[in-house]
């Protein structure tokens, strides 16, 4: 592994640098906000799109719906990451946003059942494929534009504003369900509210897209594309590059189970457990959220100082030793759930702020956005998208108080691969 010397390791942005790290944040975050809205608004609008008379099969069809989004991401992973390791990181991400911003849109303005029958649910089913496509290529590219627009000794830094965006792309999405629910009467939010929101959605992904066409190709990319022409970047992947796919896979496995975990059963499994109202449980969850966004950053910076491995081992050993406490310890008081939400998000800044510098390390330019994001997107489908499935199951058979050994498993498996890995800090791209 060729790295760089301390004397060549720049640890400064200059303004073309800043301006393409922000640029880049902040069309990740659009692209999200696109993502996490027909989460946020699929209670309010399931009974457009399905056969009326059981609110609950609707909703849970149009869960499905969701569900089938994660499905397509390991494809788009596979051909929008070819794609930005042919074309471009910008021409990638100029695409990706694109289809997520026109999938939003037409959601916006779809009939419902009661005027077009089965083709209302099937025009559903198809943006989502296309919203699902998309996100499996945004990982890729963003955080190989990213990573390859940064100075050697900021890299990281760069790279955690890859998981900055997709929080707060996450939490813009709830913002505009609450403002809409508050201000809204029940039959105008069912009626066109959550039309008004992804219509604002696909708005803000045209915003996205003029500040992505703004910035300029990473000289990565460049020096590739000036060479002959390539093998297809899947195969030279498989075949040129397996262990470092396979280890993107691993470093993904412990992180994105925990984090979903996290994000999406502990406010459910405190409302269980102790009888705290859900709302008290989401809010505590929602400003550690805001917490773990801010200390992103700096945990990018931190790996930047003490290298990949620390950082990552702290997160995985810190779940070992958390996780029966954390469900154990749990009360039915505010501050109980957000201290205990508090600290295992602050353990996560650890992988999260992490995750892209070390996928995009992994791999020449030629592979790399396909490198990141196959892999990575397989691992989050089966380990990340299983979560809810899992903990359903566990608490279905009164088992929800074992939930803490699936988490401690995964992060054993997590400290397996992070002390195993290569440090590739300072490692030439």
């Amino acid at each position: 592994m060729t790295t760089l010397s301390t004397t060549e390791v720049s640890h400064r942005l200059t303004a073309q640098q800043r301006k393409a790290i922000v640029a880049g944040a902040v069309g990740n975050t659009v692209e999200w906000v696109d993502w996490a809205v027909y989460a946020t608004f699929a209670p309010v609008f399931a009974g457009q799109f399905f056969a009326g008379g059981n609110d609950t099969a609707a909703l849970l069809s149009t869960l499905a719906v969701f569900a089938v989004g994660f499905v397509m991401r390991p494809i788009g992973g596979a051909v929008l990451g070819a794609y930005a390791d042919r074309r471009g990181r910008k021409k990638g991400l100029t695409l990706t946003i694109s289809l997520m911003a026109g999938a939003s849109i037409v959601i916006a303005v779809c009939p419902t059942y009661t005027q077009i029958g089965v083709l209302a649910p099937l025009v559903l089913l198809l943006a989502r494929l296309v919203q699902g496509f998309s996100a499996g290529g945004e990982f890729g590219s963003s955080s190989a534009f990213l990573i390859e627009s940064a100075a050697a000794g900021r890299r990281a830094f760069a790279g955690s504003w890859q998981q900055v965006s997709v929080g707060l792309g996450s939490l813009l999405a709830a913002l505009m369900g609450t403002i809409l629910n508050s201000t809204l009467s029940d039959a105008d939010l069912h009626g066109w509210g959550w039309r008004l929101a992804f219509g604002v959605a696909g708005l803000l992904g045209l915003v996205g897209l003029w500040l992505r066409q703004s910035v300029h190709e990473t000289e990565a990319f460049t020096k590739v594309a000036a060479q002959p022409r390539r093998r297809n970047p899947v195969v030279a992947m498989v075949r040129d590059h397996p262990g470092a796919a396979l280890r993107v896979a691993g470093v993904t496995i412990a992180g994105t189970l925990i984090y979903y975990v996290w994000v999406t059963y502990m406010p459910t499994y405190a409302h269980l457990s102790t009888g705290i109202p859900l709302k008290t449980a989401l809010l505590a969850n929602t400003l550690s959220m805001v917490v773990f966004i801010v200390l992103l950053p700096f945990g990018g910076l931190l790996s930047d100082r003490l290298g990949r491995k620390p950082t990552m081992t702290a997160f995985a050993v810190g779940f070992v030793v958390f996780a029966w406490p954390a469900f154990h310890f749990l009360s039915n008081g505010f501050w109980s759930v957000f201290v205990i939400e508090l600290i295992g998000l602050v353990l996560i800044v650890g992988y999260s702020a992490n995750c892209a510098v070390i996928m995009a390390e992994q791999f020449p330019a030629e592979v790399r956005t396909t490198g990141i994001g196959l892999p990575y997107a397989l691992a989050v489908a089966i380990f990340g998208g299983t979560v809810p499935y899992v903990t359903t199951w566990l608490n279905a058979n009164h088992l929800g108080n074992l939930v803490w050994v699936y988490v401690a498993a995964a992060a054993v498996v997590g400290v397996a691969v992070y002390l195993t890995m290569p440090e590739t800090k300072g490692k030439e791209l």
